[in-house]
């Protein structure tokens, strides 16, 4: 009477996943705060004159766990007494608890290894949607503890930024995990969304485009990122002296030494990124009056002293070196078109499985407008206000660096991947070495044997005559596919498989020697070295030791003669008529 039902121990299983679910993300949230606590409470420890105790501290480390969200902060305590904003985010510090929040998400949602039996017909545990919610919902539970514990302290949270973008970058890392632990499936799409789309994304082509189309973009903005901080770098280079003097001017004690530099490594992607901007073209803002681009530096700038603004170019027009910043996004868009053309005419395929034209114009606009969304995207959070009046406005300008992007991108970009397109499709004839009998050293009726075999194999497929290039000998073998198989490009073609290459003659061949050939059939003769007495007798003798006995003492003559005898029938009649035998039997078909 008291033995649950399958209905209810399926419900548990699941009530119990989803508060598993809802832990996680508590423990998740709780890792990223106790650890960037710790550090803090390590700085404030080692500080000889810190400005307040520890629960300002505690407090403290908090809202900068509120910042690491994107969440924007207030500053009470200033000179003016007017409470000043802070809304840049050191980038560094985004990527802990984004990984946090990510893990928690995939392991919630990941089917469990062992099932009982009342769950193995697939209901028990929680859905995708249930993962994400429970773990999403625990995570945010510590984000509202946090800011409500950081009220009142050295820095807390504005209320309006907890619901955007601290939620949504929660909620984003989350549904990543879910997608992670699914196997990040591109598709179906959603059963509320336009059958237009749903039909779309349905198909195989839709999906390739998209994927090329996201490395693509991928690779812009990688490219883009490495080059502002190889910018950053280089002006770090050439005023070392200024920076050197804004570290040891702010913090003369060891400890608040080791906190600038932190501070300065947190912000290295947003310096990058300040880079990138700035080799984009519109640049980035240093206060209300003052903005930075290759063309120069107009305006007053309210620069704070810090070592990384050390990097800022002088004011005035710009030089050649400043000129020398638009590289870094011309690298972006050709990085665009060579991953773009990876994808759209590999480089062993054949070449009837190429994209058309149009369709890789298409691939790389879209590869285009992705770089040019997450360049608007990270450059919004690079930078922000850091105080009131001329620090209001602070780094750069999103909805001009996200445009820019996609302009050189697309501009430079689909050009380029239409040349890089021609040049994988172009039929080969730079074999010019082949053509040389000197370049490699052969004798000239050899060359011209070479030349006379690849004109012939030309006529036989794309692939069958095409000549190795001497830089890349192991493409010709590919793309022809020996032994039949199938080439990394495509599957192999029947006369690969079935009618073997044609190559030089074997007396071309250095060192080929000829020889004669051995006699048809001359074990079977009677005379022979195989019938000879002393070979037979040892024959016999050895058979006769190995059966143990078992072999009779057989004349080795009569077999001999025997054997004699039936090999000169079956030469003299090798198919005799059998039916002559027979007397009574039918005769011969005329």
């Amino acid at each position: 009477m008291t033995q649950r039902t399958p209905k209810v121990t399926v419900r548990r299983n699941r009530t119990l996943d989803l508060v598993s679910a809802l832990v996680k993300g508590v423990l998740a949230a709780g890792l990223g705060l106790g650890s960037l606590t710790v550090l803090v409470m390590v700085v404030w420890i080692s500080s000889p004159y810190p400005d307040s105790g520890p629960g300002g501290a505690l407090r403290a480390a908090a809202g900068v766990w509120l910042l690491a969200h994107g969440a924007g902060l207030v500053r009470p305590d200033t000179l003016s007494g007017v409470p000043a904003p802070v809304g840049m985010v050191p980038l560094l510090l985004v990527l802990g608890p984004v990984w946090l929040a990510h893990r928690a998400a995939r392991d919630a949602a990941e089917p469990q290894e062992e099932l009982d039996e009342s769950a193995r017909d697939g209901v028990a545990g929680p859905s995708r949607a249930g993962a994400f919610c429970a773990v999403t919902a625990g995570y945010l539970l510590v984000v509202a503890g946090a800011a409500a514990y950081a009220r009142g302290g050295p820095l807390y949270a504005d209320p309006v930024t907890l619901a955007f973008p601290v939620a949504l970058v929660v909620a984003g890392a989350a549904a990543a995990g879910v997608w992670t632990a699914a196997g990040r499936p591109f598709g179906p799409a959603p059963s509320w969304s336009p059958l237009a789309v749903q039909e779309a994304v349905a198909r195989t082509l839709f999906r390739r485009r998209a994927e090329a189309a996201f490395r693509s973009a991928a690779a812009g903005l990688t490219m883009l990122l490495g080059g502002g901080a190889l910018l950053v770098a280089v002006a770090l280079g050439r005023n070392a002296g200024p920076a050197q003097d804004a570290f040891l001017g702010l913090a003369g004690d060891w400890s608040g030494r080791i906190a600038v530099l932190l501070l300065a490594a947190a912000l290295v992607p947003n310096a990058a990124l300040w880079g990138a901007a700035y080799g984009l073209g519109p640049g980035f803002s240093l206060g209300t009056g003052a903005t930075a681009t290759p063309l120069g530096l107009d305006g007053t700038p309210a620069l704070p002293r810090f070592p990384l603004l050390a990097a800022v170019p002088d004011q005035g027009a710009g030089a050649l070196p400043n000129w020398a910043a638009l590289a870094v996004p011309v690298a972006a868009a050709l990085a665009v078109a060579w991953f773009a053309v990876r994808r759209v005419a590999p480089a062993d395929a054949p070449r009837a499985r190429a994209w058309s034209p149009r369709e890789t114009v298409l691939v790389t606009l879209l590869a285009a407008l992705g770089c040019g969304a997450g360049t608007a995207l990270l450059t919004a959070v690079a930078g922000g206000p850091i105080g009131t009046g001329a620090l209001s406005e602070f780094g750069p300008v999103w909805w001009l660096t996200g445009p820019a992007a996609l302009v050189w991108t697309a501009v430079i970009g689909v050009p380029a991947a239409l040349l890089m397109r021609l040049w994988r499709l172009r039929t080969p004839g730079w074999a010019w070495r082949r053509d040389v009998p000197e370049a490699d050293g052969l004798p000239v009726a050899e060359a011209d044997a070479d030349e006379e075999e690849e004109e012939k194999g030309k006529g036989e497929g794309d692939y069958a005559g095409r000549s190795r290039r001497w830089w890349a000998p192991w493409r010709g073998r590919r793309a022809a596919g020996e032994d039949g198989e199938a080439g990394p490009g495509g599957p192999a073609s029947p006369a690969a498989s079935s009618v073997p290459s044609p190559g030089p003659a074997p007396e071309a061949a250095s060192g080929f020697e000829p020889y004669d050939f051995l006699p048809t059939d001359p074990w079977h003769e009677k005379d022979g070295p195989w019938h000879g007495k002393e070979n037979r007798e040892a024959r016999w003798a050895s058979l006769k030791q190995g059966s143990g006995g078992l072999m009779a003492d057989f004349p080795a003559e009569r077999t001999a003669d025997r054997a004699g005898r039936t090999d000169r029938a079956d030469r003299a009649d090798p198919v005799p008529d059998r039916r002559a035998a027979d007397p009574d039997g039918p005769g011969a078909t005329p």
